[in-house]
């Protein structure tokens, strides 16, 4: 019975999808959405999109063991990401007209470091993307009880989420965000009420929590170092997911400047306080069945969650808790898969082959989200035995490292040149990479806090100096010479 109502949903999530497809007549609405979504899908899709398997497994199970301060990268960094992308970047970047985040780059700097920041950025992708394939495994695997493999589970909820996303682009993704925030909600409150109900009460729940350190958030009693390594688990999602794609094509898939402004602070708030509700209802499966819990931290504490609603839940629960996780799942990988295939034709493929019409662009995505999907399979294949969570948070430090400061400066200080972003990226990553290959550094000194420095070092240093490269300011646009650009679709 569980099984066919999961199955019904996947179905039903299959043909939302598609039927949302049908609003695809371009580039221009299946990279962005044709540039006309309003605060309430923008704000779901925005909440979806970050609310994943690293949530409801990855964060909560990170919670159960270390408390509050072990999850400073997500849910809080992440959240706050999207609240300084409202605050500070999206209404710059909504000005701008573009289709993706290396077209920034492009205008302020060049071609160069287009490129440059659109491989950092689309490789970030491939941790995050893994990680949500990762899950869908673990989901079919428990679902059937080992009936379907970890790696058969990956395969099956790959091609579900691919069908709609491959034909759909953002009006799929958007729609389908929609409809599972709805369940996620849902879904989760009804298990966390059911949670503290069989512990004994909420405030039960709250108060061995409180006792046992978990709502501890900053660190008691630290040094110097510790403080620094707290900081740069902070700052990895919070800032190492602005320059993403993801959350670009929500800002600039608004209907206008204020939409794209409040979508992603609305949607980076409800965040944060629903990250509470898996925490909560993995505290209470320890009161529950400790023994189990006690097992499964040895194990995977991943599967500490769905145990509790497999073993003690009646069926409806069990209905809602999978079709929320698959929802989580599923509106995650679908726009993580379409990200960087859409950054990919516009920032590296159209460099490389200009003069693409609009239906060679749009096939093109098509065939790159193909592509980028069966190469991520691969990826989850081989790191399964990898914990979801520092799959996800691992995923940031490239961008943070790499593409953060060239996107900063260039906002915000106006004598950022072409000289000082290929200093930034230059020195930011091999700054990182140092302190990672050298034995010892990495424990001294938190390696993406060290590339950080190193990028801001770069950025100033190579605007000011004299200048050996040539400005690049006047690098032509797409929409300037193509007739595919967004104005013109749109």
């Amino acid at each position: 019975m569980l099984l066919a109502f999961i199955a019904a949903y996947l179905l039903v999530s299959i043909g939302i999808g598609l039927y949302a497809a049908r609003r695809v007549h371009g580039t221009a609405d299946y990279a962005v959405a044709g540039r006309s979504l309003p605060l309430y899908i923008v704000v779901a899709t925005t909440f979806a999109t970050w609310f994943g398997s690293e949530l409801v497994l990855g964060v909560s199970a990170q919670f159960v063991q270390e408390g509050l301060g072990g999850v400073i990268e997500d849910p809080f960094g992440a959240g706050l990401c999207l609240v300084l992308v409202g605050l500070f970047f999206a209404y710059k970047l909504y000005k701008k007209n573009l289709i993706t985040i290396g077209d920034y780059y492009r205008l302020r700097y060049g071609r160069t470091i287009e490129m440059l920041c659109s491989i950092i950025i689309i490789f970030s992708y491939l941790g995050w993307v893994a990680a949500q394939v990762a899950a869908l495994g673990v989901v079919f695997n428990m679902l059937t009880q080992g009936a379907i493999s970890m790696t058969a589970g990956m395969v099956l909820g790959t091609f579900i989420v691919l069908i709609y996303t491959l034909y759909g682009g953002m009006w799929s993704v958007a729609i389908t965000d929609l409809v599972q925030m709805t369940v996620i909600c849902a879904g989760l409150i009804a298990i966390a009420w059911c949670a503290a109900d069989l512990a004994g009460g909420a405030g039960v729940v709250v108060d061995y929590a409180v006792s046992e350190g978990k709502m501890r958030f900053l660190p008691v009693d630290a040094d110097g170092r510790t403080w620094l390594f707290f900081i740069a688990s902070g700052i990895t999602m919070m800032l190492g997911s602005i320059p993403q794609q993801d959350v670009f094509q929500r800002v600039m898939s608004s209907k206008d400047a204020q939409v794209a402004q409040l979508g992603p602070i609305i949607g980076g708030s409800l965040y944060i306080l629903f990250a509470f509700v898996p925490m909560f209802a993995v505290t209470a499966a320890v009161l529950v069945m400790p023994e189990t819990v006690s097992a499964l931290m040895d194990d995977d504490p991943q599967k500490i969650l769905p145990a509790l609603v497999m073993n003690h839940m009646p069926l409806p629960l069990q209905i809602a808790f999978f079709g929320a996780l698959l929802s989580a799942i599923m509106s995650t990988a679908s726009a993580t898969m379409l990200a960087p295939s859409t950054a990919f034709v516009e920032n590296i493929l159209r460099n490389i082959k200009p003069g693409m019409s609009d239906a060679q662009t749009l096939k093109a995505m098509r065939l790159s989200v193909l592509v980028f999907t069966m190469c991520v399979l691969v990826y989850a294949i081989t790191m399964q035995d990898s914990s979801i969570y520092e799959m996800v948070s691992g995923a940031y430090q490239v961008p943070l490292v790499g593409a953060f400061v060239p996107l900063v400066f260039g906002l915000y200080w106006k004598r950022a040149t072409t000289q000082g972003a290929i200093f930034a990226v230059g020195m930011g990553i091999g700054a990182w990479l140092l302190v990672m290959a050298v034995p010892g550094w990495s424990e001294a000194f938190p390696q993406q806090l060290a590339g950080l420095l190193a990028a801001a070092t770069g950025m100033v240093a190579g605007s000011l100096l004299p200048q050996w490269v040539r400005n690049s300011q006047d690098a032509v646009v797409h929409y300037e010479t193509d007739p595919v650009a967004v104005p013109a679709a749109v």
